[in-house]
């Protein structure tokens, strides 16, 4: 018996293609043009001032020239600056998380009536609707300077994200246990807490240690504008015209940064 003979493609083989995010030519490729002219016509208005920036080279030449090379000498108040900040993304993110749980229950459509699920997705649009420096100038102002004004301004960061994060995980939780216990005659109190916050922990802790690392990175933002912690030794450094001290600190932050992320990423890989 002879061995069938091989089946060859065709030689007009169809490839699939991505469809276009905008199927009309006409109105992508309009849009194309559209944004390049603006953009054309928002630089052309810009107030460039050449000899502004040459002065500005210049004297960004003369504080890299000061900061090099990075001067360690004062640690202590390096130091206490980082432990500052520590202190700071570790009590604002515990506050911020014990609040956001009630919030992201009351920001979920599927458990929460309607004006509490109203109050709750406005207090969530409320901290998401201001950047961190913007709020930590407000609390800086209310409550004076110190770690005070950067715990407030991100404990209501971390309300922003985790409250809005743990909420959405709320609406897609498996409604079956709940149906199952409701059916029981189980109280709503016990409701939500054997059949949704099971569901929803491995999340809360995953936000949790996301959130910590981002509150050490704001931590050292909000300091600049008085709201302690390392931006705070940061800025008077600046202040005080010692670049290569500045240069120190900065370093010591990035290397906090780093470290911090290569930490959280490992932990979150492994709840996941």
């Amino acid at each position: 018996m002879s061995a069938s003979p091989e089946r060859t493609l065709p030689s007009s083989r169809r490839h699939w293609r991505k469809p276009p995010f905008i199927a009309n030519p006409l109105l992508r490729w309009g849009l194309v043009v559209g944004v390049a002219i603006y953009a054309i016509w928002a630089i052309s208005i810009l107030p460039f001032d050449l000899d502004r920036i040459s002065q500005g080279m210049t004297r960004a030449a003369r504080i890299f020239s000061g900061a090099f090379p990075p001067n360690f000498d004062r640690y202590e108040l390096l130091i206490d600056g980082f432990l500052e900040s520590l202190q700071i993304a570790i009590l604002a993110t515990l506050l911020g998380l014990a609040l956001s749980v009630p919030i992201a229950f009351m920001a979920a459509h599927n458990i929460a009536a309607k004006p509490v699920y109203a109050i709750g997705r406005a207090i969530i649009i409320l901290a998401r609707s201001f950047h961190p420096v913007i709020v930590a100038i407000l609390f800086v102002k209310a409550v004076g300077f110190g770690p005070v004004a950067g715990i407030l301004t991100l404990t209501l960061y971390s309300i922003g994200f985790v409250a809005k994060m743990l909420a959405e995980r709320i609406e897609e939780i498996d409604w079956g246990q709940v149906e199952a216990l409701r059916a029981s005659g189980t109280p709503y109190i016990s409701v939500l807490q054997f059949a949704v916050l099971p569901q929803i922990m491995p999340r809360q802790i995953g936000l949790g240690i996301y959130q910590l690392d981002s509150n050490l990175r704001a931590s050292a933002v909000v300091g600049i504008v008085g709201a302690g912690g390392i931006g705070s030794t940061l800025m008077n450094a600046f202040g005080r015209y010692d670049y290569d001290f500045a240069l120190a600190i900065t370093l010591v932050i990035i290397g906090v940064i780093l470290v911090s992320e290569a930490i959280s990423g490992r932990i979150r890989r492994n709840i996941g």
